[in-house]
């Protein structure tokens, strides 16, 4: 593919909101998870719970899009001046020139979960006062931010699951490369909501402490929420040496099963060689690796078989899910923009909560943050189902 500018990028999550916060919380290994308060939840888990969404307010003009979702949505959009690069975009190529391209997997299911305790007695109506189509509805999520950013190009929610918000940067690249749009907001968000709190802790996927991705007494995830964003525009010939590209991409689908991985990371091999394939690159030009790393016995043990069969043990990784939680839908997007930060500040990011690493997993796992030298990451992205996908990112135009 040709190279993409991310020619601004943002991320909110439990480790707070705004880049900064992210900085600063990778350098000193600081996770954001706390044990679980949300809602009327009763469960033995922690999570990453963002402060503050509640506060954040919809423009009345889009009331009828309020929900716990999209006052994330909202309240991410507006750090780093992010906003205003938008709008900025939109101004420079046209409103028709511009794609929204957003990842989910629950939405705003959290408003529809509040209706259902308002449910007539007699009839079980939900309340009138409840609107599916803009608030549960996936699509809801990027027609809320195409109405409030005053776009009119093409604009869809892709929603697979984990991978979600990692797919939309390949969606997006096809769609500038094809001439249809100049530039593409992409990225992903995702809000706790009570389905997805039970429903893990259902499966038996949950953790009763902080995960501990590829640590060898991992034994599930802690859910997180998190939103991020990137504006992806074609860029100058002569590039600033500090600008962060998307390179390539990889898509795979191995339907191996509903809810488990292939034990062999058969997927995952495949979409990362299709990312390197993608960004014309070999797996020697890779210097850091995020990995998916849900903290699950099953998903990190297929990955780390994926990622040796692909880069064996040189290249430097880890899970940054210690730190955020799993943030479902919008992880590919926040890990996106991680690796952004790792690509800019030359630090490979440590795994927060992993204390004693797998042996028989074969990695070159980092455990604490530190400084490196690097030029090109990849990242992970997989998604229930065997939807998976990598992103190659670099700091120069290759």
């Amino acid at each position: 593919m040709k190279p993409l500018l991310l020619s601004a990028y943002t991320a909110t999550t439990c480790l707070g909101v705004g880049l900064d916060a992210h900085r600063e919380a990778v350098r000193q290994g600081r996770s954001g998870l706390r044990p679980c308060h949300f809602e009327t939840v009763e469960l033995p888990t922690w999570v990453g719970e963002i402060q503050g969404v509640d506060a954040q307010a919809l423009p009345a003009s889009l009331a009828a899009y309020d929900c716990r979702n999209h006052r994330l949505a909202l309240l991410a959009l507006r750090a780093d001046g992010f906003e205003d690069r938008v709008r900025a975009a939109v101004q420079r190529h046209g409103a028709g020139r511009v794609g929204v391209f957003m990842g989910t997997s629950t939405s705003g299911i959290l408003e529809t979960e509040l209706a259902y305790r308002q449910r007539d007695p007699a009839s079980g109506a939900l309340p009138a006062a409840f609107s599916y189509a803009t608030t549960h509805n996936p699509y809801s999520l990027s027609e809320f931010l195409r109405e409030h950013l005053g776009i009119t190009g093409l604009a869809m929610t892709i929603s697979t699951a984990c991978s979600s918000s990692a797919k939309v940067f390949a969606a997006a690249a096809r769609q500038i490369e094809l001439g249809t749009i100049d530039a593409a907001l992409v990225g992903g968000v995702d809000s706790l909501c009570l389905t997805t709190l039970y429903g893990f802790a259902s499966l038996e996927l949950t953790s009763t402490e902080p995960c501990r991705p590829y640590d060898a007494g991992r034994d599930g995830i802690s859910i997180g929420e998190g939103a991020a964003y990137a504006l992806l525009e074609r860029g100058a010939d002569a590039p600033d040496a500090q600008a962060v590209w998307l390179l390539g991409a990889g898509e795979s689908s191995d339907a191996h099963h509903m809810s488990a991985p292939h034990p062999e990371g058969l997927g995952a091999k495949l979409a990362m060689e299709a990312a390197l394939r993608s960004s014309s690159l070999n797996a020697d030009d890779i210097h850091y690796i995020n990995l998916h790393g849900t903290a699950t016995p099953a998903n990190d043990s297929a990955e780390g078989k994926a990622v040796a069969a692909v880069f064996g043990d040189r290249v430097p990784c880890s899970s940054t899910k210690g730190a955020t939680g799993h943030t479902l839908g919008a992880a590919g997007a926040v890990e996106a923009v991680l690796c952004a930060l790792a690509l800019v500040d030359g630090v490979v990011p440590g795994s927060p909560g992993t204390r004693e690493l797998d042996p028989a997993i074969p990695l070159r796992y980092q455990l604490h943050s530190e400084p490196a030298a690097l030029r090109h990451a990849l990242t992970n992205s997989f998604g229930f189902g065997g939807s998976n996908c990598s992103l190659v990112l670099g700091r120069a135009q290759a």
